[in-house]
């Protein structure tokens, strides 16, 4: 049973999503936040597998509010609910430690979707925000900018493209987790992005076999 927490200040958004979410066999809603702040609580009291976190709200925003998650209950997917116009605060969230977005208009199926897919551990991504996180050709990404990657860091770019998180990462290297995150940062830096979301699109459009 995937175990979820609704964050929106909107009381109908939540109503809403939860009355989706519990219509679900596998998916539970275990408790609904108006803000950050009580989604940080809640998630400690709950122990959620997915937190559905809005971008703007009072107080403590989707930000603020995925970082205190994330610091207290790290095995947490936060999965970001958002409007298109947010995609410099979706940038914030993501490098924040969100695991993936999806906009508030989306199809209820490909919200469940979404939901699934960020509690296995993988990147949901909505497409028609994904281009816009991309780096545009003003950016510091270069056309060779994989010969510049080492055989490893190119193998760490493409399970980060799979949707493997860093532990599953060294896992299936035989590396540590943080031999995992220094490969990242120089991979992130070489390839001129700024999170691992904006990584994993990068290579499925750069790496031929990710």
């Amino acid at each position: 049973m995937i175990r979820v927490l609704v964050a929106d200040d909107h009381q109908l958004v939540r109503a809403g999503v939860r009355t989706l979410l519990d219509a679900e066999p596998d998916i539970t809603v275990v408790a609904e936040a108006r803000d950050g702040a009580e989604a940080i609580e809640s998630a400690v009291g709950t122990e959620p597998d997915v937190v559905l976190m809005d971008l703007s709200m009072p107080g403590v925003d989707g930000v603020e509010g995925t970082r205190g998650v994330l610091a207290r209950r790290p095995e947490a997917r936060v999965l970001v609910l958002t409007s298109f116009s947010d995609r410099e605060r979706v940038r914030e969230v993501l490098a924040a430690g969100a695991i993936g977005y999806v906009l508030k208009d989306s199809d209820p199926v490909d919200l469940l979707a979404a939901v699934r897919a960020a509690a296995a551990g993988h990147v949901p991504i909505d497409p028609r925000v994904a281009v816009a996180l991309l780096p545009s050709s003003g950016d510091p990404v270069r056309d060779g900018a994989v010969a510049g990657l080492s055989p490893r860091e190119t193998e760490v770019l493409r399970l980060v493209a799979q949707g493997l998180a860093n532990k599953q990462i060294a896992r299936a290297l035989g590396i540590t987790e943080r031999t995992v995150k220094a490969h990242l940062g120089r991979v992130f830096r070489e390839i001129g992005v700024l999170d691992r979301t904006s990584a994993a699109l990068w290579a499925r459009d750069n790496l031929p076999s990710a």
